[in-house]
């Protein structure tokens, strides 16, 4: 929109204010801390493990937009990898990867209509294209940089413990990746739609 004078006005709510910036770089941190504390579950291989670090960087795409919610993503994963790194990056490379399919869907269609439902079929649609993304990444990409890590035998192996169906890559991410991906989203869909509410008014202040 232009102003009396003829020049371009500036839109006070883009993403780059002061504010914003520091709001992303507090979820950021706060996604950083949570990325610390995972878990594995006995029906998933032995190297997925479940984090709640999703849950600032869907408030933060929810509240800032999707946009905010990819750089949480980004910057969680770097503060990782400088941090806590052990897998020469390559775990953070995967955690962006589908942390960021996950999150921009769902800021995306939350931002068209901004009510549950909407951050319902967001989430939705998040886990899904997660799903999807997650395990075109991992055949293709994730996967064979994990091997030169450790050998291929060994994690697949990781995958037969749990499941007698997972015998080489393609029915690793079939039977472990995929449904493991579907658990996290649906979990941080939860979670979030629990505690949104609650603390969307301080980062809108």
């Amino acid at each position: 929109m232009q102003n009396v004078n003829g020049s371009i006005g500036v839109n006070k709510k883009t993403l780059l204010t002061t504010s914003n910036l520091v709001k992303i770089s507090m979820l950021a941190v706060i996604a950083y801390v949570l990325m610390l504390i995972h878990f594995p579950l006995p029906i998933f291989p032995g190297f997925l493990k479940i984090d709640l670090a999703d849950v600032p960087a869907l408030i933060g795409g929810f509240t800032l937009g999707p946009v905010a919610g990819m750089l949480i993503q980004l910057l969680k994963n770097i503060l990782h990898l400088i941090t806590k790194t052990s897998t020469g990056g390559v775990g953070e490379l995967s955690n962006f990867i589908v942390g960021t399919a996950y999150v921009v869907p769902a800021a995306l269609i939350y931002r068209y209509k901004k009510d549950k439902t909407h951050a319902i079929i967001g989430t939705l649609v998040g886990t899904v294209i997660m799903s999807f993304v997650g395990a075109l990444s991992n055949i293709y990409l994730i996967i064979p940089f994990y091997s030169k890590i450790m050998p291929i035998e060994n994690i697949i192996e990781m995958g037969t413990v749990v499941n007698s169906r997972i015998v080489d890559i393609r029915t690793l991410v079939i039977y472990g990746v995929t449904p493991f991906n579907i658990f996290k989203g649906l979990l941080i869909a939860l979670i979030t739609l629990l505690i949104y509410k609650k603390i969307s008014p301080i980062l809108k202040r």
